[in-house]
């Protein structure tokens, strides 16, 4: 059975003024995906998030939420996005369950479904006994909870989450990546982090944006492969010789990194065994021998730390 498309951008622009400030983004959001958005600060991830989201008009281009074009009928396609931005929406001198009942009003949730409607989300997000407390004595955690809970309130098949896991100790943040991943295996969710491990542990896809333009879009299991290394670390103590390395079946490159250690670059079979044997041959003792692996942030940071100047009238807010 085909994936249904709940989020469909097509060729998105932002100009403020003669500044280009997202330039031709084009992706899709399919049901039981979680989306990684990433990006530095200014690089037009805000500005995407906006506009896919219905509170900034973009100056061309289309989205389409659910098969709802977000333009023509606004109404109808912000219906089907739960938000949470940044800051959440709380009120501190409500009730959880008074709060969560005025959402599902604002969600337009018909009056014989609020009770269910409420009770459902606070389940979801483990809001059971917080019903009668004040938003405002909760912990920073269970208000990130109640966020997620109006957005998830009238059941919409796209759920956005801005920075759900800001300020929250460990323990939160093992909770609300929970929480996440259970989401996701029945909407579509789009999250915006700046948090890289938290990508890892909760996404199935992963895009960055960078000067405006979307500069890597993969699913996890692609990213795994990247990630793979082709490469070892060795160091040894005495001085190692990269000429007899070199000879070792497998090996494709040695860069010395000093006099007792060196990456090996190799091709498909990891020639460890083989390096190690020659180590001892050669008797100059070893000390470390290990893959080199790169790492997601490794992948971000070369793709967005490039000192060249941006394209003219290109940049990102």
């Amino acid at each position: 059975m085909d994936t249904k498309i709940l989020i469909s951008v097509e060729q998105l622009h932002r100009h403020y003024g003669h500044i280009l400030a997202v330039e031709a983004i084009s992706f899709e959001l399919a049901q039981g995906e979680v989306l990684g958005f990433l990006g530095p600060n200014g690089a037009g991830k805000s500005t995407t998030m906006q506009m896919i989201t219905g509170n900034l008009a973009p100056s061309s281009g289309r989205v389409r939420i659910n098969g709802i074009d977000l333009l023509d009928e606004p109404k109808r396609a912000k219906a089907e996005i739960g938000y949470l931005p940044e800051q959440p929406p709380l009120y501190q001198d409500l009730t959880v369950d008074e709060y969560l009942y005025y959402c599902a009003r604002l969600h337009r949730v018909s009056k014989g479904r609020r009770s269910q409607a409420v009770k459902r989300a606070r389940d979801r997000c483990g809001l059971g006994g917080t019903g009668r407390r004040l938003i405002g004595n909760l912990s920073k955690g269970f208000q990130q909870r109640v966020g997620i809970a109006q957005a998830i309130l009238h059941s919409p098949p796209v759920v956005i989450l801005d920075e759900p896991t800001v300020g929250l100790d460990p323990n939160q943040i093992r909770d609300i990546r929970t929480l996440i991943r259970e989401l996701g295996e029945n909407h579509g969710i789009i999250l915006s982090t700046h948090i890289l491990p938290e990508v890892q542990a909760t996404c199935s896809r992963v895009q960055i944006i960078h000067r405006g333009k979307l500069v890597f879009s993969e699913t996890m299991q692609e990213l795994e492969q990247r990630l793979t290394s082709h490469a070892l670390v060795l160091e040894t103590r005495k001085p190692c010789s990269a000429q007899h390395l070199e000879a070792v079946p497998g090996i494709q490159r040695v860069e010395p990194l000093g006099e007792t250690r060196a990456r090996l670059q190799f091709e498909e079979d990891n020639p460890a065994d083989a390096v190690a044997a020659c180590v001892a041959s050669q008797g100059w003792g070893l000390v470390e021998l290990s893959l080199d692996r790169q790492t997601l942030e490794q992948v971000f940071v070369d793709l967005t730390c490039s000192d060249a100047p941006a394209p003219d009238g290109v940049a990102a807010v």
